[in-house]
């Protein structure tokens, strides 16, 4: 941290950097000395430098002590980062109960929506908050707020069987006129029926569309991590090759070499004979070091997309890394 705040100091005072500049967003990851040096150099607490403000990205990095600086400069705690979240939700998804507690005191609107969710929505949805949903309805997190689809955060509890989150909620919700027994059994019994039937389709749609243009901003920000997670929501709503595509190559770059052959896979047996599926899977493979079987997915993809540089190129590292390995064919 001391070397990060001697680089900080020197690039400001002795080579005159731009304060404002990318770079200096990596204050707010962690890095109290770093964000408050910067801060009293003039960067305004708000910038938004790519991933979000720094308030933003201390939330997402659960970063508690950087966070009560920013806000101690004035940072506004509702901000977002494009479309991916509010700090709060964004320390929810991180299961940080100091970050939120901070956040919730600075006044964090504990109701506001990403992907179609309040904070309250996307921890019963999700399973494993059951905490976090006592704390959010004790900071006044409103029950009655549906999601994009028009269920309540009770019926999404209740989908899941989670007895102990729908008794929390359920004296907090009005009755829902469609659900004939209002009582906590009534409440998971319908919900249960309903989750089995198949969704509104265009409402499927849109929410699939919206997870994937978040999961692409999140990818172009190289927050790769994110960008999987909400590709995974987006599955979800219905596969598709272009989504397991992506999330093979989020998976890649985070060096996860069997989540992103698996994705690989998945998306040549949607779509058997497009290039990309291929040129995936021998990416996979070259990280896994399975030099061999990368050669020939490489090779199918450049059967099929034959003027495509990037497939010629891998290909040819292929064949030079099979050439150094004992047993490995000798002639390709």
């Amino acid at each position: 941290m001391f070397a990060q705040l001697e680089v900080s100091k020197y690039l400001v005072e002795e080579l005159k950097g731009d304060v404002n500049a990318p770079g200096y967003g990596a204050g707010a990851d962690g890095h109290c000395m770093v964000t408050k040096f910067l801060l009293s150099e003039g960067v305004p607490v708000d910038i938004n430098y790519g991933r979000g403000t720094p308030l933003f990205v201390a939330a997402e990095s659960g970063e508690d002590k950087t966070l009560e600086i920013l806000l101690d400069h004035g940072a506004d705690p509702n901000t977002n980062a494009h479309c991916l979240g509010s700090p709060f939700f964004m320390a929810l998804t991180k299961h940080s109960f100091k970050c939120m507690e901070t956040l919730v005191k600075a006044g964090a609107d504990v109701n506001w929506k990403t992907f179609g969710l309040t904070p309250l929505g996307f921890a019963t949805a999700r399973g494993g908050y059951t905490n976090f949903i006592r704390f959010l309805l004790d900071v006044g997190a409103d029950a009655n707020i549906s999601d994009d689809l028009g269920w309540l955060p009770v019926q999404l509890a209740a989908a899941r069987d989670c007895n102990e989150e729908v008794e929390m909620l359920f004296p907090l919700t009005s009755p829902i006129p469609n659900v004939p027994n209002w009582t906590i059994e009534g409440v998971i019994s319908h919900a249960k029926i309903e989750a089995k039937k198949p969704l509104d389709q265009k409402a499927c749609q849109r929410r699939k569309s919206f997870l994937k243009l978040e999961a692409d901003i999140a990818f172009k920000q190289k927050d790769y991590k994110l960008a999987s997670e909400l590709y995974d929501m987006a599955i979800s709503h219905g596969e598709s090759a272009a989504l397991y595509a992506n999330r093979s190559l989020t998976k890649l770059l985070m060096g996860d070499g069997e989540g992103a052959l698996s994705d690989a896979l998945w998306c040549r047996v949607l779509r058997p004979h497009w290039a990309k599926a291929f040129y995936r899977e021998g990416a996979a493979l070259m990280l896994l070091e399975e030099y061999e079987q990368a050669y020939d997915a490489l090779l199918d993809a450049q059967n099929l997309d034959p003027e495509s540089a990037e497939i010629e190129r891998e290909l040819r590292k292929a064949r030079e890394l099979m050439k150094n390995i004992p047993g490995e064919r000798e002639h390709v």
